[in-house]
């Protein structure tokens, strides 16, 4: 058994970081260079290029979260599901980590297909599609919701085996965790989901934005747990 936990933790790990890495890359760098380079570029590399990034980027998230709940189930039922510090830190980060996940396969790759589709029709000389703009507008601020998110969901993950801090002293400590941590993140998904035309959506709408927001998501986070656990 500990050998098959190790081999869980470990592709939940090889998957994880591929997952993260492209998230870092689409953020960091693809967009800011498709927003300096030109228009025939720009569409080429959205016909060639972002099928090939988005398969891996899709998969490695489904790849983490299915290696990741594995493991979750084995280990914490190993322990008689007791809410110690583990429990805590690790829960708070896959809830950060399942978020991510549904925008990758529910929000950010449906509205990419919409970005590839019309790049591969226009660079063969079809007509635009006027979805697509707004389809790339959705889709990236979900990407950067889930750079915001990633911030602390590393942490809670780490801080699980590292930092073991977190103890559910309480019934009533367990549930404002839950109450307190679930209203955060469901108020900051919901920033992304709603309402994302003609709408200013600060901090997303800047690179050093979205990083300075992922701190202070991350700061909030363990102040509520610290607090109420």
């Amino acid at each position: 058994m500990d050998g098959f936990l190790m081999l869980l933790r470990w592709l939940h790990f090889l998957f994880g970081i591929t997952w993260i890495g492209l998230l870092y890359y689409f953020n960091l760098v693809q967009v800011p260079f498709f927003a300096e380079t030109e228009a025939p570029v720009r569409v080429g590399a959205q016909a060639k290029l972002l099928p090939r990034a988005m398969w891996w980027f899709r998969w490695g998230a489904m790849g983490t979260v299915i290696f990741g709940v594995l493991y979750l189930l084995i280990y914490w039922g190993q322990t008689g599901w007791s809410f110690n510090s583990w429990a805590v830190a690790i829960l708070t980060g896959g809830a950060l980590g399942i978020v991510m996940w549904y925008n990758v396969w529910f929000v950010i790759w449906p509205n990419q297909q919409i970005v590839i589709a019309n790049a591969v029709a226009t660079s063969a000389g079809g007509q635009a599609n006027p979805a697509a703009a707004p389809a790339g507008r959705r889709a990236g601020l979900a990407s950067r919701t889930n750079v915001m998110f990633s911030v602390p969901m590393l942490f809670f993950m780490g801080a699980a085996s590292h930092y073991p801090y977190f103890n559910a002293a309480s019934n009533v400590g367990i549930v404002l965790w839950i109450i307190l941590c679930g209203a955060v993140i469901g108020a900051l998904e919901a920033n992304a989901l709603v309402g994302t035309q003609g709408t200013t959506k600060k901090p997303l709408d800047s690179i050093t934005g979205v990083i300075t927001a992922g701190f202070v998501v991350w700061f909030v986070l363990v102040v509520i747990i610290k607090i109420v656990v």
